[in-house]
């Protein structure tokens, strides 16, 4: 890792992700992958269990999938932005639903990654929305 890349992860490895996804295959490569990086990570299967990870601990970031059993990741979104407003969430949605993404940005969303991810492209995402996290808090603080 290069100076360059060590400096742009300085907010990601002060906060905690949540990782909402219901393929457990893709959230163990993801969830490597971060670890690789010094990221902590939670990870949830759908909605219900993100919500209760997130009245029990601590979360800055979640990465939330657009498509989960029982409740889609735009409902998910809102329930997580109307009661934690200051966490960011980036949507993940599949080639053929770019309008998910945006529909996600419409409702609150940090941003949106396309699946098949990239992965340098996920971690400046994340650290942009950790840098906007941290200043949440330090604003709600004051």
């Amino acid at each position: 890792m290069t100076l360059e890349q060590a400096f742009k992860l300085e907010a990601a490895l002060k906060t905690h992700l949540l990782l909402v996804d219901d393929e457990p295959d893709f959230t163990e490569i993801v969830a490597k992958y971060l670890s690789r990086h010094g990221i902590g990570l939670s990870i949830a299967a759908d909605c219900r269990e993100a919500l209760a990870t997130l009245d029990s601990r601590p979360v800055e970031v979640v990465i939330m999938d657009m498509h989960m059993p029982e409740m889609n990741g735009i409902q998910c979104l809102r329930m997580v932005k109307e009661r934690w407003p200051q966490v960011e969430v980036i949507i993940l949605t599949g080639h053929a639903s770019v309008q998910s993404g945006l529909e996600g940005m419409q409702s609150g969303a940090f941003d949106y990654c396309i699946k098949p991810i990239d992965f340098r492209e996920l971690l400046e995402k994340i650290e942009l929305a950790a840098q906007k996290a941290l200043i949440n808090k330090v604003v709600r603080a004051a």
